[in-house]
């Protein structure tokens, strides 16, 4: 049995604090969503671990949805199955009950990674789809020289994906997802081609790395790119971005099958 420590938040973040306009921020990118829905193949019943408030889920599935926190299960819309209060490492399911499974952007936040991932294919007889970044590809990203600290946070965070692979057991597939200059699912690197975003403190709360720098390097963030955005400095080195119809950085859908 797994000690639950979340309280109102999850893992290590209080989504207490970042759910207000998680939302508004967080909303699924159908371009991704097709990614997770050819992993997921034909399958019926699907089971999403860490189901927050409910992204990507999709009405072709009979979704059972598992989200620790109460503040992440009270912004699930209404039309969505109501989540049950559980983690991953302790999924109250029968072995094999589930056609698929999938966990998307929950897998860093887990108090052990490995143990959930191994509850995940106990409880699925299909395939299980792990939506996560690498850390190996992390730093790569241009956001490393204006806040070095959110990105050295999110390597440290992220599960190697090796590790992962070796918890999912089975045949294992690793795919570089293609993020869309105009997606509109807010993480970090959704906004390769438009920096500005990024100074919008909003935009900013709704990726879970920021909560863990303080605000003396928040301000020092904002007043470096806002100064490189003034000068043209960030165009000249990464104004390239700007065009470039997607990019391709750390974002990683696992597939594993039996």
């Amino acid at each position: 049995m797994v000690m639950r420590t979340y309280g109102a938040g999850a893992g290590d973040v209080d989504y207490g604090t970042l759910a207000p306009g998680y939302r508004s921020y967080r909303r699924p990118d159908e371009r991704i969503a097709r990614v997770i829905a050819q992993a997921l193949g034909g399958a019926r019943t699907v089971l999403n671990v860490g189901a927050g408030t409910g992204s990507y889920e999709n009405a072709a599935h009979e979704t059972t949805a598992v989200e620790p926190s109460l503040a992440m299960r009270a912004q699930r819309p209404a039309e969505l199955s109501t989540a049950i209060d559980a983690v991953a490492e302790d999924l109250p399911f029968a072995d094999g009950r589930f056609d698929a499974a999938m966990t998307l952007f929950s897998v860093h936040q887990w108090s052990d990674a490995a143990a959930g991932l191994r509850e995940m294919r106990r409880v699925t007889r299909g395939p299980v789809a792990v939506l996560t970044c690498d850390p190996a590809r992390v730093r790569n990203f241009w956001l490393y020289e204006y806040a070095p600290e959110v990105l050295e946070t999110e390597v440290r965070r992220y599960p190697p994906l090796d590790q992962l692979g070796d918890a999912l057991g089975g045949t294992v597939t690793a795919q570089i997802v293609p993020i869309p200059l105009d997606c509109t699912d807010g993480f970090n690197e959704a906004y390769y081609g438009r920096p500005e975003m990024l100074l919008d403190p909003a935009a900013r709360q709704a990726c879970s790395a920021w909560s863990f720098i303080d605000d003396a390097a928040r301000l020092a963030f904002d007043t470096s790119l806002r100064r490189a955005l003034g000068s043209g400095a960030w165009d000249e080195a990464f104004g390239h971005l700007r065009h470039r119809s997607t990019y391709n950085g750390s974002l990683v859908l696992l597939r594993a099958v039996p």
